[in-house]
């Protein structure tokens, strides 16, 4: 039962992240904006964003558990960063409304995400492939932003 307590904590780590997204939200400003017609509806990013949190959780957890001490500060250094960097991206797009800035930053985030996915692998490979899902969804987002971003110059 100990080892589940820090699995609580990094579902704790992972939800305060994720927090950003519900202080900084879609809102009149979001809505106006022209966006491409495979925009997915708006219901099916919290749904997407519940399951890949977890999914991050459940991954640092397993490498948590398994991980030689020399080696942990440097993965979960780049752990940590890219959940900053994922609840920094909210705060950009939504809050300072800044669609260049945001792009940038995403472009930052996925390759935190692909470096995490490394070094998680060395120590687990199913922590890292659990990470594969994140990845391919902020490749996408980042060509969305890209997308939205082409369509609403003033915005950039």
């Amino acid at each position: 039962m100990e080892e589940y307590w820090s699995l609580v904590a990094f579902g704790g780590v992972v939800m305060l992240a994720a927090s950003s997204g519900g202080i900084y939200k879609p809102d009149a400003w979001y809505v106006d904006l022209a966006k491409p017609i495979w925009t997915p509806p708006d219901w099916v990013f919290p749904v997407a964003w519940m399951i890949l949190y977890a999914m991050i959780a459940i991954s640092g957890w397993r490498v948590w558990e398994r991980i030689a001490s020399e080696g942990a500060l440097l993965a979960f250094s780049i752990y940590g960063s890219q959940l900053a960097l994922n609840a920094a991206w909210s705060a950009i797009f939504f809050g300072l409304k800044n669609l260049r800035l945001a792009l940038t930053e995403l472009s930052v985030l996925w390759l935190m995400i692909v470096l995490n996915i490394i070094l998680f692998t060395e120590v687990d490979p199913t922590a890292g492939l659990l990470l594969l899902p994140y990845l391919l969804w902020v490749s996408f987002a980042g060509i969305l932003n890209a997308k939205v971003m082409r369509m609403n110059q003033k915005w950039s």
